[in-house]
């Protein structure tokens, strides 16, 4: 599963090449992240149970960045109890039950979005102990993976909350030597779009051929384009924190021979 990200560490051109390919969009696009810039506080690795705010782009405002909170809050939701259960629960999202579960389904069909991250984490079970992977693309560019949104008003205080959850699939063959918890039926990823499919995902629901044609880009990355290595405990008293140092390469001994 997805919990661990790096976000908002790349330069704003990076981003704004990513999402568009017109110099002119691109520069405006610029220009509108910087307007955010003081808002996207970096982050070198961060758990989505901390809620942190991630850079999204929506179907209802394909060009215009966002902050949406990790953890998605259905509008349904009646108090402010309930939703810091949920948004615990909603961090990700399984391709295979999007479109069926009740916390997912509205918006599935109703808010798609980007989710712009630079890498996230995975841990890899060896002999009783776990060991955090750093998996980001081979030429160093952030990256959109498939999400959700929702809009969630707070009842009692009228605090709007915006939030997202973050849609998985089958593990690549990367992810699966990596993603091997003997607690899940299988390895598992998130749903990274090719830039030439961000806005297939966002097309508007019309009826269940929409869903069809959705689900066909809810497939496993192209490992190729991945790189992965090992680095220092994300957790506990070994943990480096929240800095750049958490995303430098770290070597186990015990992991040498890991292929």
């Amino acid at each position: 599963m997805c919990y661990n990200v790096v976000s908002a560490t790349r330069i704003l051109i990076k981003y704004a090449k990513h999402r568009q390919e017109d110099p002119e969009m691109i520069k405006e696009l610029e220009d509108k992240l910087k307007q955010l810039e003081e808002e996207m506080t970096p982050n070198y690795q961060v758990s989505g149970f901390e809620f942190p705010r991630l850079l999204v782009f929506t179907d209802a405002e394909p060009e215009e960045p966002n902050l949406f909170n990790w953890g998605l809050i259905p509008s349904w939701v009646k108090d402010a109890e309930t939703a810091k259960k949920l948004r615990a629960q909603t961090l990700n999202a399984r391709k295979e039950t999007l479109f069926e579960k009740p916390a997912f389904r509205t918006s599935a069909k109703n808010k798609r979005c980007l989710v712009y991250i630079d890498a996230f984490y995975e841990h890899h079970h060896y002999k009783g102990k776990t060991y955090p992977f750093h998996i980001a693309m081979k030429n160093g560019d952030p990256f959109s993976l498939a999400g959700i949104w929702e809009d969630w008003v707070d009842r009692e205080t009228g605090e709007l909350l915006r939030t997202v959850s973050i849609i998985t699939t089958e593990g690549n063959k990367l992810l699966s030597k990596i993603h091997n918890n003997p607690k899940l039926e299988g390895p598992r990823m998130p749903v990274i779009l090719p830039k030439n499919k961000q806005d297939e995902w966002l097309i508007p629901y019309k009826d269940e051929s929409t869903i069809k044609q959705l689900e066909q880009l809810l497939i496993p990355f192209n490992d190729k384009e991945l790189e992965a290595y090992t680095v220092h405990r994300l957790k506990g008293k070994e943990s480096v924190g929240n800095v750049p140092e958490a995303e430098k390469l770290f070597e186990y001994e015990e992991l040498k021979n890991f292929q």
